[in-house]
């Protein structure tokens, strides 16, 4: 938030919350979910946004109905009767959309799969200005419902969690996505870190920040710290790829480190040189996806100083903010 805006939204919350927490907690969560415009802000990002449009022409679109009315958008690629072939999902961050994975996408159709990117809803082609756990796992599962059942999915940041947790069953009453393998690519590990740093930010006092927490278990049916790598990752028990930047300023490295932690068959390469965003489209990055959705380890021939090369010479480009999970 801009310093006024924020100064602004404070007395705001401290005036609310003075009168009752609980309606603060609750206005506090629909502000946290409130995702931002999909139109890019910026040369570069619009570049982006254009040369990833360009790349996704081609594919199929579908509308996906979730719950309370949301909908989710899907791109398909190599769809259609083309014989046996992988069949992939791919998910974006907050404040993204599939137009920004678009490189990746465009990858993993080479390969000959089948390719479905999702616009989780509030972003892209989805429509809506709000998103959290809950609606970004049903959209997952609803893509399953539409498309049949994925050999892989592929998530960002934001999506990377949400793969996490659908994989894990974790949401009651939503069927966990049925895979082979994960590929988790800086995505944070939990969440409870993120509602505390938003509560302190619009100053929220310990009532009202229960009363915020307490909401994702409303929506979910999950409290906020049983989204948990630790326990959620034993109960996956696939092949689980984690890709991260020790230079990612949007979601630290200990993110990487305690999902590594959580279970044997974890295995985390690290994509140093290329932060939290262009690691979506480094060509190692992409390399190492590729090799482990084939059956290798994701680490073989991808070396540290490959990446840090391959790192100084890919421009970066602003994509919208975003937060990195919900």
């Amino acid at each position: 938030m801009a310093n006024f805006a924020l100064e602004v939204t404070r007395l705001g919350f401290s005036a609310l919350q003075a009168i009752s927490p609980d309606l603060a907690g609750r206005a506090a969560f629909r502000l946290f979910c409130r995702t931002p415009s999909p139109r890019p802000k910026g040369a570069r990002a619009k570049a982006a946004h254009a040369a990833g449009a360009a790349r996704l022409a081609g594919a199929e679109r579908f509308t996906l109905k979730i719950a309370a009315g949301a909908k989710a958008h899907a791109y398909r690629l190599n769809g259609g009767a083309l014989g046996k072939r992988q069949r992939l999902l791919v998910t974006h961050g907050w404040g993204s959309s599939a137009e920004y994975m678009a490189e990746l996408v465009s990858m993993l159709v080479a390969t000959g799969a089948e390719v479905v990117a999702l616009d989780f809803p509030g972003h892209g082609r989805a429509g809506g200005r709000f998103l959290h756990m809950g609606l970004a796992v049903g959209a997952i599962a609803a893509a399953e419902q539409r498309f049949g059942a994925f050999d892989a999915v592929i998530g960002h940041s934001f999506g990377g969690a949400a793969l996490m947790v659908s994989a894990a069953g974790l949401l009651p009453g939503v069927a966990p996505v049925a895979c082979e393998r994960l590929v988790l690519i800086g995505a944070p590990s939990e969440m409870a870190w993120l509602f505390v740093d938003f509560g302190r930010m619009i100053g929220l006092h310990p009532a009202a920040q229960a009363v915020l927490e307490d909401e994702v278990h409303r929506v979910t049916g999950r409290r906020l710290e049983e989204f948990e790598a630790r326990d959620t990752l034993g109960a996956i028990g696939r092949p689980v790829l984690v890709i991260h930047a020790e230079d990612d300023k949007e979601v630290p490295p200990t993110h990487a480190r305690r999902y590594q932690a959580a279970g044997k068959d974890v295995r985390l390469l690290w994509a140093n040189g290329f932060g939290h965003r262009r690691i979506v489209g480094a060509a190692p990055v992409l390399g190492a996806i590729a090799a482990f959705l084939d059956g290798d380890g994701g680490e073989e021939g991808v070396s540290d100083e490959s990446i840090k090369k391959d790192a100084e010479i890919i421009p970066f480009f602003e994509l919208p903010a975003r937060r990195a999970a919900l």
